[in-house]
């Protein structure tokens, strides 16, 4: 364990930079490099010998303390999201008198990009591709999936022509408890980007949450048919599983 004690043993030898352009940094101080050059022919002294082997073992741990780390008094710098076992899915639920002949819809929205910054000043960012929204209604033939995805993608909805991506960056991480958060942030949609909160916990090395969002907070009728005796409720359910970062 490195403890602050051995930065106090590492004191005699190194020394903050307050100046580096990074922040803090540690440099090795000028008044020793003297003392650690040895004159040709000269054999060195015990005293120089017992300083160059401290000034090795110093330097043996800040380079691990780096390798670990990336700095040693800095923070983490933003780490891409692990595509591949993170997840979106967006709910949208059926209403009007004649809903029980419809269902409600279940869309899988893949992570085009994004990361996540655990630095002192933590921060998200996420982008889905809204082409590659997919509707994956269990209870729907293929055919009817087929008609529900070219509603969702066509004008009368997300119109992706005109606007092929959704965008979140967060603007504020709230800390509410152990490994919990609120997220505060800026979701751009459908040509309009909007302020959004959400709280999110830290499970089983997945950071878990949902938003829900308005269509029309968007400018998005919701979908309605047979003279709006069935149509989509306004309130669309947004859950996410995001692979914490390793």
């Amino acid at each position: 364990m490195f403890t602050e004690k051995s930065f106090e043993t590492l004191g005699g030898i190194f020394e903050l930079d307050p100046h580096s352009s990074r922040g803090h940094s540690i440099r090795f101080k000028e008044k020793h490099v003297q003392h650690l050059e040895v004159q040709p022919g000269r054999s060195e002294p015990q005293e120089l010998q017992s300083l160059n082997k401290r000034a090795k073992t110093a330097l043996l741990i800040v380079t691990m303390l780096v390798l670990r780390t990336g700095h040693v008094f800095g923070g983490s710098e933003a780490i891409p999201i692990d595509r591949a076992h993170s997840k979106i899915t967006v709910y949208v639920y059926k209403t009007g008198v004649l809903s029980g002949l419809a269902h409600n819809h279940e869309i899988e929205a893949p992570i085009e990009s994004g990361e996540i910054n655990n630095s002192e000043s933590p921060s998200v960012e996420v982008r889905v591709d809204s082409r590659k929204l997919r509707v994956s209604d269990p209870e729907a033939s293929d055919s009817a999936r087929t008609t529900i995805q070219a509603t969702m993608q066509g004008a009368e909805v997300l119109d992706v022509a005109r606007f092929p991506e959704i965008h979140f960056r967060s603007t504020e991480v709230e800390p509410s408890g152990t490994d919990h958060w609120v997220i505060h942030g800026s979701l751009e949609l459908h040509g309009q980007s909007h302020p959004i909160s959400f709280e999110v916990l830290l499970k089983d090395g997945f950071y878990q949450g949902a938003a829900v969002l308005k269509q029309t907070g968007f400018g998005i009728t919701p979908v309605k048919v047979a003279g709006g005796t069935v149509k989509v409720k306004d309130e669309v359910n947004v859950a996410f599983s995001i692979a914490a970062p390793k």
